[in-house]
């Protein structure tokens, strides 16, 4: 993984400090919209952060005896014994709707805050984008789940080239492109009229689907400051939700196969594409900022929200209420580095049930324990 080009430009909002770099109290008072928390039978002294794919499940098939394996982190009245939550850098839906599959699948019931996935902390980005023109791209909805977190005026990357007559010059050779509505140039969003007005901000919310034309246009609209056409301005500002680079996919099926033998590109791969192209055309590195593991911020905004669980005089006296959080995850490179990065009082464990397959414990990025 590459993090080293990251230019973080968090520096612009000086007055508010983002979630991913607050402290566990802060984080814990920014999560408080996650309403009507269970609280545990008995305090814990341990917590559990699971990736999804790979470690629960493989597609929407169950993974062993996971299933069962949840169901001992609650008590016989159905509240929650162990706090535990579900860290993964998926997404492109509503954390509300994942929440729903995952109870499905699993047998349990998942309620929205115990979910996080890769673009959850979009959502502290609201008071600087809220009112803003800003463009959402990747597989999913990715405008509908910036629409849930409160922005306003979002247009995803398909929607928003619609509006520019050949913007994308192969767009003719792409059959699930050609069935978009014609000549919706200057439709008004929300005030705003598309053509004319400058985006504010663009987001990869989960893995694009059509990388080539997503290349073209988020580099029209980054290099020209925001409007396609223009001459060179000021970038705005860039987000990806994650910087994974592989990651493995599955097949649908009780058998639990891989989709491919091989792993499968993934959205940091996409940016570090998107990062070359721009920084070939124009005169100005790409600047952007990534969220999702391995970022050691993210381990310490579910610390703080797995910390809510427990009694408030333990909780807000504490820097670290646990003594242990345990993070359960497949790949050694995001998972493992992310919570070996993050330190106290993060415990990774390794699964084979995903992307690693080797034997023993990983060579690069070591688990405190890898399973047999």
């Amino acid at each position: 993984m590459r993090f080293h080009k990251t230019v973080y430009r968090f520096s612009q909002i000086k007055n508010r400090t983002p979630l991913l770099f607050q402290s566990s109290t802060q984080a814990s008072r920014s999560f408080s919209l996650f309403k009507s928390k269970p609280k545990p039978q008995k305090q814990g002294s341990f917590g559990i952060a699971f990736d999804i794919d790979g470690v629960v499940l493989h597609g929407r098939v169950p993974i062993g005896g996971s299933p069962q394996a949840l169901r001992r982190l609650y008590g016989h009245s159905g509240s929650l014994k162990v706090p535990f939550l579900f860290l993964t850098n998926g997404g492109g839906i509503p954390e509300s709707r994942r929440a729903v599959e995952l109870s499905e699948l699993l047998g349990v019931n998942i309620l929205t805050w115990q979910l996080v996935q890769g673009h959850s902390p979009f959502k502290n980005l609201l008071k600087r984008f809220e009112n803003e023109l800003i463009v959402a791209t990747g597989k999913g909805e990715p405008a509908l789940v910036m629409s849930e977190y409160g922005f306003k005026n979002v247009l995803s990357l398909d929607e928003y080239a619609s509006y520019f007559e050949n913007i994308d010059p192969v767009s003719q050779y792409k059959a699930w492109t050609t069935k978009q509505a014609a000549n919706r140039n200057n439709r008004l969003v929300r005030g705003y009229n598309v053509s004319s007005e400058r985006v504010k901000a663009t987001f990869v919310v989960s893995d694009p689907v059509d990388w080539g034309r997503d290349i073209q246009v988020l580099c029209d609209i980054l290099r020209s400051g925001g409007l396609p056409g223009q001459a060179n301005g000021d970038q705005p500002p860039l987000f990806f939700a994650a910087d994974d680079l592989e990651y493995q996919v599955w097949f649908d099926l009780t058998r639990s196969l891989a989709a491919f033998p091989s792993k499968r590109l993934g959205m940091g791969a996409f940016r570090i594409a998107l990062e070359n192209v721009f920084n070939r055309i124009h005169h100005s590195p790409l600047e952007y900022v990534t969220f999702g593991k391995p970022n050691p911020f993210v381990f310490k905004n579910a610390e703080a929200i797995l910390s809510q669980f427990l009694p408030s005089s333990i909780a807000d006296n504490a820097s670290h209420p646990f003594k242990t959080l345990y993070m359960i995850g497949d790949n050694p490179s995001v998972d493992i580095k992310g919570a070996r990065q993050a330190g106290h009082p993060w415990f990774s464990i390794l699964t084979r049930t995903g992307v690693f397959k080797g034997s023993g414990n990983d060579a690069e990025f070591p688990a405190d324990l890898a399973s047999c």
